[in-house]
């Protein structure tokens, strides 16, 4: 298989770990702890920026009541 671009550092990591033989069971456990570290980064990054923002429970009300999603037109089917 050739691949069209480098495979990058964490690929490459990966591939290393799981050159050997693991368990079905290890594997899925291993998928459970790389969710949880990034579900956990992802949180901290959140909360970063709502200090940076100073947000408020208030300020979420608000946008839990807005519609920002990005207008589009439905593309019509023209029958015969």
């Amino acid at each position: 298989m050739e691949l069209d671009y480098p495979l990058s550092k964490v690929q490459l990591e990966l591939l290393t770990l799981f050159s050997r033989k693991i368990e079905d069971h290890d594997i899925l456990e291993i998928k459970r702890l790389i969710v949880k570290y990034l579900s956990e980064k992802v949180a901290k990054q959140a909360n970063e920026i709502w200090e940076q923002k100073q947000w408020s429970d208030e300020n979420m009300e608000d946008l839990l009541g807005k519609h920002l999603r990005t207008p589009y037109e439905v593309k019509r089917k023209t029958g015969h």
